[in-house]
């Protein structure tokens, strides 16, 4: 467990970073997933006999690293689920996307649609989607833009389903982009929200590795 990246944790949560390609929590593949590594870190850690409660609040796609916050308790997790379902936590994303912008700030409102197969589309069935979103540089000789994304609505894939949508699609996103050989380039790597116990305002920032599109812009 020496290999988890843990950026805070007190008797109530624990913020850690999800590195990419591993499951926010256990699926039919039966893959590691973090939910057990937390667990299991904590279970060490303090020696607790039995089963190690973790609430899991949120979750990042599969493919996608960056940070997350666990609860450590009920109370904890109630509340952090409440204040993710009121927006009432800050989520902002790093990506790297094709194609130059027209405009370096601006919102992508859709309405999207999960279907059966996992996949979410744009569909005037769908939820509404909103985020906004800042061009912070542009790759003239690859064509790429690293873009800031806030999240503001939390659907499924959303920001990789709108900037597909919108002809950006995320680098080394096999799903919905160009079926490039690369790791996805979205990072995760703001959190904002009130301890839910001391409400304190935290905030966690992070920076991808430098691998891959990373290397193409300073970061």
């Amino acid at each position: 467990m020496n290999n988890l990246n843990i950026l805070y944790e007190d008797n109530h949560i624990i913020v850690v970073e999800k590195p990419s390609n591993v499951l926010s929590q256990a699926d039919n593949t039966k893959d590691l997933d973090l939910l057990s590594m937390v667990k299991n870190y904590i279970k060490e850690k303090y020696k607790k006999p039995g089963n190690v409660y973790l609430g899991l609040v949120h979750r990042l796609d599969r493919p996608v690293g960056g940070i997350m916050v666990f609860a450590r308790t009920s109370k904890a997790s109630k509340r952090l689920t409440e204040a993710f379902k009121t927006h009432d936590i800050v989520k902002k994303y790093l990506t790297i996307c094709h194609r130059k912008w027209e405009k370096d700030l601006g919102t992508l409102n859709d309405k999207l649609e999960r279907l059966e197969n996992g996949n979410t589309i744009v569909s005037e069935n769908g939820k509404e989607a909103i985020l906004n979103y800042e061009v912070l540089s542009y790759n003239t000789k690859d064509d790429l833009s690293l873009v800031k994304i806030d999240l503001k609505t939390g659907r499924h894939h959303q920001i990789r389903v709108q900037l597909a949508a919108h002809n950006h699609p995320i680098c080394g996103d096999q799903r919905y982009g160009l079926q490039e050989k690369m790791p996805i380039c979205l990072f995760a790597y703001y959190l904002e929200f009130n301890h839910p116990v001391t409400k304190q305002r935290l905030t966690f920032t992070l920076k991808p590795k430098k691998e891959g599109y990373w290397t193409m812009f300073t970061l």
